[in-house]
């Protein structure tokens, strides 16, 4: 049951939140470059596996208000990121990406944990519950993931656009509407 739920809190309009930052995530990364993505999303699941597990336990707890300003902020900063990007090699071993996924990891998981807590059922043991969603979290990124890698298929061969310009235009896009979604989500 909750490998559903986790699934559906991701691919659902209602998480556009966490659908555009993946898209901002991942954006840069072609399918040629899947280790350097699998290494970046596997940085972004240990970061959101830890406060949610943390966070549905209360070991920590952030008010709602913050956690989803800050989630606002990640994306904002994640395709911002992504309009330094000019040479598409990706040399070096631990790029920054890999810890900004890392900690933003946390900030997001702090945001799953706020449903998940509000569905706990009673009688199964809590373990399980928090590992089903979150092993449905990860495979509906997963789907994600690879729609924009499909998009970006599509938009870069098929339809021979340039990638830094593709990556600067959709990035930008991502990132202004994320600062609408900040400014709307101001805690204070």
């Amino acid at each position: 049951m909750y490998f559903p739920m986790g699934v559906g809190h991701i691919i659902n309009p209602d998480a556009y939140d966490h659908i555009l930052f993946i898209a901002a995530l991942c954006l840069r990364y072609t399918l040629h470059n899947w280790k350097q993505l699998l290494v970046l999303v596997t940085a972004f699941t240990i970061g959101h596996s830890v406060t949610l597990a943390l966070s549905t336990f209360d070991i920590i707890t952030v008010s709602r208000n913050w956690t989803e300003f800050f989630i606002a902020i990640t994306i904002v900063v994640t395709a911002l990121n992504n309009l330094w990007v000019k040479d598409f090699q990706f040399r070096n071993k631990y790029p920054l990406i890999y810890f900004y996924a890392l900690f933003f990891g946390l900030i997001h998981g702090l945001g799953f944990s706020t449903l998940l807590k509000s569905m706990l059922g009673k009688g199964e043991p809590v373990v399980a519950q928090l590992f089903y969603f979150n092993v449905g979290i990860e495979a509906g990124q997963l789907l994600i993931v690879a729609i924009v890698l499909l998009l970006s298929l599509l938009i870069l061969e098929k339809l021979n656009a340039n990638r830094r310009r593709y990556i600067v235009l959709t990035s930008s896009a991502i990132s202004l509407f994320a600062a609408a979604i900040a400014i709307e989500r101001w805690p204070l």
